[in-house]
């Protein structure tokens, strides 16, 4: 029997977990975690400086991990954020910055390790194919979570 869910979501969280540990093992001279590097990944994009609630919709993780990770983020120096004030933005520092292209080469060096072997045409199927499923998830999550969604038919 083909199980097209299950194959499909076993790849899925396998491709998650294995990026996680990666980012947490680049992370480990920097006592960083994982959650970090997608927030200097969108500080470094978004230079005139994002808030925590910009960074919430972004990674689409809770507010209370964005919390921490700035809060983590300003003490190691790598963003300037104020704590105290509402809507404050965030922004890279020179030491983040330099993590921002740390980060990047280290990305680089990971999509190459993985598209190895395969033709421009090949990683260029497989980064829309992705992009478009990663689309069309969101699309369905964003149904779901405003109600609209429940058992409609997505065909």
């Amino acid at each position: 029997m083909d199980n097209a869910f299950e194959s499909f979501t076993i790849s899925v969280l396998r491709l998650n977990k294995l990026i996680q540990k990666i980012k947490l093992l680049e992370m480990e001279e920097f006592g960083l975690r994982a959650i970090h590097v997608m927030c200097v990944y969108y500080l470094d994009e978004n230079r005139a400086g994002l808030t925590a609630g910009e960074l919430v919709r972004m990674t689409l993780e809770d507010k209370a991990a964005i919390s921490r990770a700035l809060g983590a983020l300003r003490d190691g120096g790598y963003i300037v954020y104020n704590t105290r004030s509402y809507n404050s933005r965030a922004r890279l520092t020179e030491s983040g910055l330099e993590l921002a292209r740390f980060i990047r080469k280290r990305a680089e060096n990971a999509v190459d390790a993985v598209s190895s072997g395969m033709t421009d045409d090949e990683r260029k199927n497989l980064r829309g194919m992705l992009g478009e499923i990663t689309k069309r998830l969101y699309m369905y999550y964003e149904a779901l979570a405003s109600g609209h969604g429940r058992g409609a038919d997505t065909n």
